[in-house]
């Protein structure tokens, strides 16, 4: 069933710019909200507003900005606060935390985000490398030519690929439409995937000599070099501004 706009729920309950049958019931606020990057913090933002005491509803769009709130006399401090303390900046303002290094949950939650991040990158990039190895591509290529150059950026493209393709499937299987999954995975931390499949390469090009190909030794040491270069990010993200990297 589709959901229907909060303003519009009311008006079908009987409210109308903020009474009912004649009595004052609630207010709007309007509230500017920058970091928002997908419909995923949109949710988070729209979950933190909810939780609050006093908030009737709220309609949050990472597309606008904004986040238009019916709640029955709560002060806007307490929305914005609500806001920031997810790690978004809302009428200006942002949380004011000192950041640590020490937050044991925080590396685990991180780690679990690197972990299905390298999954997904891991599936193209390794599929491309070992196409290469068995069909002697990397053989026939000149080392530093231009066409080694654009097989060697090949298998990052991939990855990418790949990553986004599984985390749109399983934000699919809970229960997110196709659209709103994809938009979210393309939101993940790009800057993540990309020191992954870098370094990852990179390892493998030192096991295979500079030959663009796959090296069945390199692989437990591309995962380990994969997962550890990006998983300080990762942390960094989420602790800062409570974003995962998919």
């Amino acid at each position: 069933m589709p959901r229907l706009p909060i303003g519009q729920i009311y008006r079908l309950a009987g409210f109308n710019n903020g009474r009912l049958n004649g009595q004052s019931v609630s207010d709007t606020a309007t509230i500017s909200v920058s970091g928002m990057t997908c419909t995923g913090c949109s949710g988070r933002v729209r979950e933190a507003l909810e939780s609050l005491e006093g908030v009737l509803g709220a309609e949050v769009s990472h597309e606008t900005g904004q986040a238009i709130v019916t709640h029955d006399g709560v002060g806007r401090p307490a929305l914005v606060g609500a806001i920031t303390n997810v790690g978004y900046s809302a009428d200006g303002e942002s949380m004011d935390m000192e950041f640590s290094w020490g937050d044991g949950s925080m590396w685990l939650q991180s780690a679990h985000n690197t972990k299905w991040c390298l999954i997904g990158c891991s599936i193209g990039e390794f599929g491309t490398l070992a196409a290469y190895s068995a069909f002697s591509i990397g053989a026939s290529v000149v080392t530093g030519s231009n066409l080694y150059y654009l097989l060697l950026i090949l298998p990052l493209i991939n990855g990418l690929i790949t990553s986004v393709m599984l985390e749109t499937g399983i934000l699919m299987r809970s229960q997110m439409d196709f659209g709103n999954a994809l938009s979210t995975a393309l939101g993940m931390s790009f800057i993540s995937m990309l020191m992954m499949e870098i370094a990852m390469e990179i390892t493998d090009l030192w096991f295979t000599g500079g030959e663009l190909g796959m090296n069945p030794i390199a692989i437990p040491f591309m995962l380990l070099v994969g997962f550890l270069t990006p998983w300080p990010y990762n942390y960094w993200r989420l602790k800062k501004f409570g974003v995962a990297c998919h």
